[in-house]
């Protein structure tokens, strides 16, 4: 029976649970900071709707920008070491060996599984276990902002559509409370796919996302235009 490990799916996994997350508090700690200044409801509307378009654009670019100086990385060193295989083979069956032998084979075996993963393919066996580089774990910048745009346009709609559907003398109680109750599920389903503590992961969400919806409360209270 083949094993299912979480450690494939980190990448866009990542992208997407930080995408969600934010579009979530941004956008609705955005709505809550424009009702308690006052704000009428096409206001609101106006302001989330543009929250969401810029916050999906920025996390794809940010992402995008991030993942792919990675993957420029990794490309340089597959490159510089492509070179040395050819250059230096011999100096390289040392180094990989010496990587073996480091976690506990005996010289003559650690040379002969190096000679024989060599010949299969002596790149990719250098790039895994010299460089760290998995191909399942390589960077893909174009996914990675996909992953997260779109996890930030359908975090940030959750609110956007409370706050559109919901009275106008309770909206903001009933965003922040959805909010919070989206972001609680969110994390835990994110620590469960982790295989971390679904409750310790909807804590620790909710937390830091009740402190920002304070706060935009707070503000928009100070600097607020209604009598």
């Amino acid at each position: 029976m083949r094993e299912r490990h979480g450690t494939g799916r980190t990448g866009w996994l990542r992208a997407a649970v930080l995408g969600a997350n934010d579009g979530i508090i941004s956008t609705s700690s955005l709505l809550i900071g424009v009702a308690a200044a006052g704000g009428s409801q096409a206001a609101i509307f106006t302001a989330g709707l543009a929250g969401l378009v810029a916050g999906a654009m920025s996390m794809a670019t940010g992402e995008y920008v991030s993942v792919s100086s990675q993957a420029d990385t990794e490309h340089a060193d597959l490159a510089r070491e492509r070179v040395e295989l050819q250059e230096y083979p011999e100096a390289e069956h040392r180094e990989l060996a010496a990587i073996y032998e480091g976690r506990g084979l005996d010289p003559r075996l650690a040379s002969e599984v190096a000679t024989q993963l060599a010949a299969k393919d002596a790149l990719a066996a250098h790039a895994r276990d010299e460089l760290g580089i998995v191909d399942r774990l390589r960077a893909r910048p174009i996914q990675a902002a996909l992953a997260s745009a779109s996890a930030f346009a359908g975090g940030a709609a959750l609110p956007l559509v409370t706050a559109v559907l919901a009275p106008a003398d309770t909206a903001s109680l009933l965003v922040a409370g959805l909010s919070l109750a989206f972001l609680a599920i969110l994390g835990a389903i994110a620590a469960r796919i982790g295989r971390s503590s679904a409750a310790r992961g909807a804590l620790r969400v909710t937390f830091w996302g009740a402190i920002a919806m304070a706060l935009t409360a707070a503000i928009g209270r100070a600097f607020g235009v209604a009598a």
